[in-house]
């Protein structure tokens, strides 16, 4: 009897520590994806980071550089980016 109630508790603590934090943070990556619109700049899986110039259900168009875009899956973006910063001289 105490082998399973200490496999109980070893199974809530492990679902409280492991489990639930990644279904949490599989809703917000899932959210984000569904956010995404023409003109935000976003980070690849790979490290890639490009301005998002066409999106569908499931394929995203990326500018990385001038006149160089490629399609990526858009389960494979990582995350909102910030745009780089200019380095001008006055």
């Amino acid at each position: 009897m105490s082998f399973l109630i200490t496999m109980g508790i070893f199974f809530l603590v492990m679902y409280f520590l492991m489990i639930r934090p990644q279904q949490k943070r599989q809703k917000e990556h899932e959210a984000m994806l569904g956010a995404l619109k023409k003109g935000d700049v976003v980070r690849t899986d790979s490290g890639i980071r490009g301005e998002i110039v066409g999106i569908d259900d499931r394929d995203v168009q990326l500018l990385i550089a001038e006149k160089t875009k490629i399609n990526i899956l858009k389960s494979r973006i990582a995350g909102l980016d910030s745009p780089p910063a200019t380095n001008e001289k006055k």
